[in-house]
């Protein structure tokens, strides 16, 4: 089925993709704008002396909603990319010289929780089975069902109340598991979202279930490879991608867009606008010349947003053999160093670090017998630290490698072929991030939902968001959870 309605889609990360292959699957006539010379958005990819580095996200939680794209389209997945399992899905250590091998595997987990702490086998088997009460309710039921009216909320409200939607994920594993430790283990998720575990929702406990269902994957050529074959599904549906092709401004008639005007001049018009740009970014840049541009852009001002992140991506001459694919190293401090990352408006001096190893999956990433990697600190976003990375980020570069080699990896310096930084000022400069956060508003109870931007506009009929500012929210999962609840409202639209 072809109709003659026309869709733009802004940015060519996951949820714009998901959303640009929804809509050409049913037959509207979409063309994806993309400002880099690349798609993929935060999953950029980066090669180097041949090594080959992703910038962005490497774990994959929900291989079903991705292969529900393919399956939309009437295609198998496996044509255009392959998901290779990941097992541990983590290694947490800690300076202590403790580590927790997180498993999809019920004995050995209770085997390993029984060695920190008996009594928290049974609490954590509590926890679990609480996680996945919200993973069926916040995931399952609500995670791609758009929140457009307080009546949606308040149909919500009786289950999120049952679920004690109020207290922190922090403050919710704390309820059944004792043991510090383990305690981090299991509530550190919601960092990889954007959110602070001792403020974030209990909901996005769910993380936890959602892993523990799907299992944690990687696809084989890296997540550039998931992206590559995402862009090649959409193109084979009859999809049109362009790259180099900055939007410098929605275009405004009657109370309607009428498709967007790239910063070349041209203009590509369209029935429907959706963006995947950052939220802010869309209504003050790309919408800053309308009335509804500047009330939103001056009412997300006054929103948290995310934390940001400071990357190293570095190539070595040799294969780090005891590395997992995903390592999480605490630092010294857990409550205070994500207080000082959220609110601080300095660099703490300590830090917590993901590892990411991911020739251990798959050795294609780099020149034979070589490591690709990359690892990533969670910093304060520049509105609460403004700091000049341009001197910051080398120091801190330093700092971080030579705290790896010191703990994680022997002789890493002396063995580096090649490294790149990307920092906060990256996230707003590359990215258009809103103050360099990297995972947009904060996922806090009151920014989710129906409190979060909205899957479609509520003054501009035609204009849609999509990604991880609207909702419900950060991540892959949540992404492309968000480009089917917009894809629904604009398919509603098309065939109104």
């Amino acid at each position: 089925m072809t109709t003659t309605r026309r869709a733009v889609v802004i940015g060519a990360g996951f949820g714009g993709l998901a959303l640009a292959i929804r809509l050409q699957a049913a037959g509207v006539r979409t063309t994806l704008v993309e400002k880099r010379d690349k798609p993929g958005g935060r999953a950029y990819v980066y090669e180097d002396h041949g090594f080959k580095f992703d910038a962005g996200p490497t774990v994959i939680t929900d291989p079903s909603a991705i292969e529900a794209l393919f399956d939309t389209a009437g295609r198998r997945m496996a044509d255009y990319v392959t998901l290779l399992p990941v097992s541990p899905f983590y290694r947490l250590c800690w300076e202590d010289g403790s580590s927790f091998d997180y498993v999809n595997d019920q004995d050995a987990l209770d085997r390993q929780i029984h060695a920190r702490n008996p009594a928290d086998v049974d609490g954590y088997r509590r926890f679990l089975a609480y996680s996945k009460a919200v993973f069926a309710e916040g995931y399952l039921k609500l995670g791609a069902v758009p929140f457009l009216s307080f009546r949606d909320m308040m149909r919500a409200g009786p289950q999120l109340a049952r679920l004690q939607a109020w207290r922190s994920v922090y403050g919710m594993v704390s309820r059944f598991v004792q043991d510090e430790h383990l305690r981090q283990a299991f509530s550190f998720h919601s960092l990889l979202v954007g959110g602070n575990p001792f403020a974030t929702s209990s909901i996005y406990t769910l993380i936890h279930a959602l892993e523990r269902q799907w299992g944690v994957w990687f696809p084989r050529g890296g997540t550039g490879a998931l992206v590559a074959g995402m862009v090649r599904l959409f193109e084979d549906l009859g999809g049109t991608v362009m790259l180099n092709a900055p939007v410098a401004r929605i275009e405004m008639a009657d109370g309607r867009t009428t498709g967007v005007r790239l910063a070349q001049g041209q203009t590509i018009e369209a029935d429907m606008v959706a963006s995947n740009a950052d939220v802010m970014h869309t209504y003050d840049a790309l919408l800053g010349h309308h009335p509804r541009g500047v009330a939103q852009s001056n009412a997300l001002r006054g929103k948290r947003f995310s934390n940001s992140l400071f990357v190293i991506h570095f190539g070595l001459r040799r294969r780090h053999t005891q590395l997992q694919h995903h390592t999480v190293c605490f630092g010294p401090r857990y409550r205070g160093l994500i207080d000082d990352i959220f609110k601080s408006e300095t660099l703490a001096d300590d830090f917590s670090l993901y590892l990411h190893a991911p020739c251990v999956t798959d050795p294609s990433l780099a020149p034979p017998d070589c490591g690709s990697h990359y690892v990533l600190a969670p910093v304060p976003h520049l509105g609460n630290a403004p700091l000049d990375w341009s001197v910051e980020g080398p120091r801190y570069r330093d700092r971080i490698l030579a705290y790896l080699e010191a703990r994680y990896m022997p002789n890493l310096r002396a063995d580096l072929v090649t490294s790149r930084i990307f920092t906060p000022a990256d996230f707003r400069d590359e990215l258009n991030a809103h103050v360099g956060s990297a995972f947009s508003l904060e996922p806090v109870l009151t920014q989710s939902a129906w409190f979060r931007p909205h899957n479609r506009d509520a003054a501009v009929p035609n204009l849609y968001l999509v990604g991880a500012g609207t909702h419900p929210g950060a991540g892959v999962p949540g992404v492309i959870g968000s480009a089917r609840a917009t894809a629904g409202l604009m398919l509603a639209e098309t065939h109104a």
